[in-house]
């Protein structure tokens, strides 16, 4: 869920993220642009859509040897994975030469994916937050050295030294010291009640894992940061910035970002879960609020805005260049931040050197330097990737569960492009991923849960009360209609009931979260009781951070 697009770097290529083939009917399968939703009008409709008009119509209509390559790579993977809906856009030389949107928008609906169908974007938000703030610099508001105390006087770390010496480079690196997805239960699971500023409050009082600069591990919570310095520096808030410093001068008309209703924009993906051999749509209300973690993972775009971004890299125009100079670019895709390279990706990709820049992952593939990022949110997959010396790249988004097929499909677009005659194919890199996680070893998987039963009050009496945790508040664990509930103040997703397995106690969410361990200690009599919390799958999303908190009880129960 979410950001773990992150932990992917570790995990084979690095790109993320069973049943029968999946069949999609022809009308809802377009390689073309549909006509503009109602809402869609003016001239930089028409321009953003000239990316893909040409490109489209040649797919329609005269299928060369490369559309069709192309086509057989989204083929596969559509049917490995059962993907609900997909977009997928291909540029090479500088001009978009694939376009394929496939599936439904809710699965079973008959609406379809177009080239205008919003996605979430999620941690592709990143290299957009990065790009804003290189906006700034070039325009004299910002300096990329500058202490972030400057622009936020309350900001604070763990750490006094760490404090003062953080400069806002350093928010967009992923050094800063914070345990991977550090304070992530602020941000996600949607929707809850975190604002920026608890999150600036709460930065002090997450420990940290490592030490500053020492070495990367990807959070969260500094790409809002970075968004609210951008919002200081710039005397707006961020989502006023990026419309106006991003969107409109790139004509990324269909980009949202903040609060906006669905049902006025019009054709918008819905994120979906794999439940019971079915694509089960995550259902979402039509007025889309403005959210704390918009900077870090927000935004929602479309495959034509998408490829407009991604031509913006790869062939700026002079009024680009203007937009944002060539020193800022360099900037933003330079290695900052080198990233341990695994046996799997070596293997994969004969890769030698990876790294972190502002808001993008680069690393050298088969000879070639690639730059990209993924975005993960529940429900929703994405893939931006650019071979900026061949001016050549690719951008995919999913609404489904789609943490494998990311990584199959990521890696064979890629292969596209440096070892096109590579004999693996979607299924070869699917079977590969599929051994690796059955060799996991033991402790490293979710415990069988058949077992569970739910706690009685009796047992965990010694328990109950109000518990609060310093960054992430108030919880309770009380009965409530002859069950033990765990209901987080600020999470409503995060509600649930106490179950017992063997000899230990776990919640199991409502809203179908990854489950936790609940783990109780009393040092002494005089000494509030404490309750610490773990992924119930060691392999679970990261940014569900159980382990970063550290609940001490306030009082029982209120009746």
């Amino acid at each position: 869920m979410r950001s773990a697009d992150a932990a992917a770097v570790d995990a084979f290529v690095g790109w993320g993220e069973r049943s029968e083939p999946q069949q999609i009917p022809p009308h809802r399968e377009h390689v073309g642009v549909r006509f503009a939703h109602p809402n869609l009008r003016g001239r930089r409709w028409l321009f953003a859509t000239a990316l893909v008009l040409t490109a489209a119509s040649a797919h329609a209509g005269t299928a060369t040897p490369e559309t069709r390559a192309l086509d057989k790579i989204v083929d596969a993977t559509i049917a490995r994975y059962h993907l609900p809906g997909i977009a997928v856009g291909v540029i090479e030389h500088g001009q978009v030469v694939y376009v394929r949107t496939t599936g439904e928008t809710v699965a079973g609906s008959g609406q379809p994916i177009t080239p205008r169908t919003l996605f979430k974007i999620a941690s592709n938000s990143k290299a957009m937050t990065t790009a804003l703030l290189g906006r700034l610099v070039d325009q004299g508001k910002l300096r990329w050295d500058d202490p972030v105390m400057k622009y936020l006087p309350q900001f604070r770390m763990h750490d006094p030294w760490v404090t003062a010496n953080m400069r806002v480079a350093d928010l967009l690196t992923h050094s800063s010291g914070l345990p991977e997805g550090g304070g992530d239960l602020m941000l996600w699971p949607e929707p809850n009640a975190f604002t920026r500023a608890d999150i600036l409050h709460g930065l002090a009082f997450i420990k940290p894992g490592y030490s500053f600069r020492s070495q990367y591990q990807y959070d969260n919570l500094l790409y809002v940061v970075a968004g609210e310095v951008a919002a200081a520096a710039g005397a707006a808030p961020y989502e006023t910035l990026m419309r106006r410093e991003v969107f409109e001068p790139l004509h990324l008309d269909r980009c949202q970002v903040g609060a906006w209703n669905r049902d006025t924009v019009g054709d918008v993906a819905t994120p979906h879960r794999r439940e019971g051999g079915r694509n089960v749509a995550i259902p979402e209300d039509a007025a889309i609020p403005a959210i704390a973690s918009a900077a870090a993972g927000g935004i929602r775009c479309d495959l034509t805005d998408m490829l407009a971004w991604a031509r913006n890299w790869l062939v700026p125009t002079s009024t680009q260049l203007k937009w944002l100079s060539p020193v800022q670019r360099g900037v933003l895709q330079a290695p900052h931040m080198l990233i341990p390279v695994s046996e799997q990706r070596r293997a994969w990709d004969n890769t030698h050197v990876m790294a972190y820049g502002h808001g993008w992952r680069m690393a050298d593939v088969d000879g070639q330097w690639l730059v990209w990022h993924t975005g993960t949110l529940n429900g929703m997959y994405s893939m931006l990737a650019l071979l900026p010396d061949r001016k050549s790249g690719f951008v995919f988004m999913i609404n489904g569960e789609a943490d494998d097929a990311r990584t199959v499909l990521g890696e064979m677009l890629v292969k596209h492009f440096t070892a096109p005659d590579e004999p693996r194919d979607v299924n070869w890199y699917a079977d590969a991923l599929e051994r690796q996680a059955a060799q996991r070893p033991a402790g490293s998987t979710a415990p069988d849960t058949s077992a569970q039963r739910p706690a009685t009050t009796a047992e965990l009496a010694s328990w109950t009360g109000e518990y609060r945790d310093p960054w992430f508040g108030d919880v309770s664990l009380c009965p409530r209609d002859g069950k033990l509930r765990f209901a987080a103040a600020k999470s409503p997703a995060l509600t649930g009931t106490v179950m017992r397995l063997g000899g230990r106690y776990l919640v199991h969410w409502d809203s179908g979260e990854l489950d936790a361990w609940l783990d109780f200690h009393a040092v002494t009599t005089s000494q509030p009781i404490t309750l610490r919390m773990a992924k119930l799958d060691p392999q679970g999303d990261f940014s569900s951070d159980y382990e970063d908190l550290a609940f001490q009880r306030r009082g029982g129960c209120h009746r």
